[in-house]
């Protein structure tokens, strides 16, 4: 079909962005989706320059590489998290974790996410991908006992936290992708559906598909993308593999990623359980021309080589859908 295949940077943030791009050019790589941390894409040096902004196109364009989305994963993290704790510091970079106490955090880390907008509107991208923390994983149990009202309020304030962010996106014609996952205010179609309509359904706030995190959860990758056709504002490429022996379960037992003791690990694209082709055939249905970006990320498999494997596996299995019915050949005029 053409979709553009590109590479998520934010695994790769100890190389250079002129030593990545050129790795990811050998591979076969159509672009890169930049991470807001390392070297890739500093929000104010963005802001404060032209000619850094114009450096990073330059770096891209030697390489033959394009870029469609930047991507602030952790800090989007911090906005909207209930505990903010090390796990927090360790994402961060000084300026935004300060003195550490948590609502401070917050309040930084939200207006970091409004000027990555910002960034991305002059640096000529249309979308932002992230996480946005949330007000409710902690009571994912319900237990200790957990009202409807406990998860009504925590959705409010989720609301409150990002709106406001949100009218920035809107102001300069960005849009914001939440990769749906664990931890999210969002992480399956319920809850995606709860979170669009905390934001009144405001155009906005969308979707960066990413099916890994489904297929750990059980529920089919394909039906989310059926369910919010409008809303998938970009797509990572990303692939987990299950493996439930009867010690385990898919709550991760506590254990790194990695370890083969674990119920699922992420694996290279086309090593897993993702099945490519039906996602496809569900982007088709949706109408989503945009980019497919591989996340990649297996503990198990050297990247270099998993990064090369992917790109070709995805450009393997992508196509257009067909603009007439197989049968039509057979009609007589």
């Amino acid at each position: 079909m053409g979709r553009p295949v590109t590479l998520f940077t934010g695994q790769w943030a100890d190389l250079t962005l002129d030593t990545l791009a050129h790795k990811a050019s050998a591979m076969g790589y159509d672009g890169l989706e930049l991470a807001c941390w390392g070297d890739h894409f500093e929000v104010d040096k963005a802001l404060e320059s032209d000619s850094y902004v114009k450096g990073r196109w330059d770096i891209l364009e030697k390489h033959g590489l394009k870029c469609f989305a930047i991507s602030t994963h952790l800090v989007g993290q911090c906005v909207a998290d209930t505990l903010i704790d090390e796990r927090h510091k360790a994402i961060l970079p000084p300026h935004l974790w300060g003195d550490g106490k948590p609502e401070g955090v917050r309040q930084r880390c939200a207006e970091e996410v409004k000027k990555t907008a910002r960034a991305a509107a002059k640096f000529g991208v249309k979308v932002v991908n992230g996480f946005t923390g949330s007000p409710v994983w902690h009571m994912l149990y319900f237990f200790p006992p957990t009202t409807d009202a406990m998860i009504e309020a925590g959705y409010r304030e989720f609301a409150d936290r990002w709106n406001p962010i949100l009218d920035v996106f809107d102001e300069v014609g960005v849009r914001f992708g939440l990769e749906c996952h664990p931890a999210e205010i969002a992480y399956d179609i319920y809850t995606a559906e709860r979170t669009l309509a905390a934001l009144n359904h405001r155009p906005a706030f969308g979707f960066n598909y990413d099916p890994s995190h489904f297929i750990h959860q059980q529920f089919d990758p394909v039906n989310f993308i059926d369910r919010f056709p409008d809303r998938i504002y970009h797509v990572h490429v990303k692939d987990s593999r299950v493996n439930l022996n009867g010690w385990n379960s898919i709550l991760g037992s506590h254990i790194q990623f990695g370890d083969h003791r674990r119920g699922w690990n992420f694996v290279s694209p086309g090593r897993g359980d993702l099945d490519l082709d039906a996602m496809v055939r569900a982007l088709n249905r949706a109408g989503y021309t945009g980019p497919l970006s591989v996340e990649w990320e297996d503990s198990g498999m050297d990247r270099e080589r998993g990064a090369a494997e992917a790109v070709e596996f995805v450009k393997d299995n992508d196509f257009a859908p067909s603009n007439m019915a197989f049968d039509a050949a057979f009609e007589r005029k």
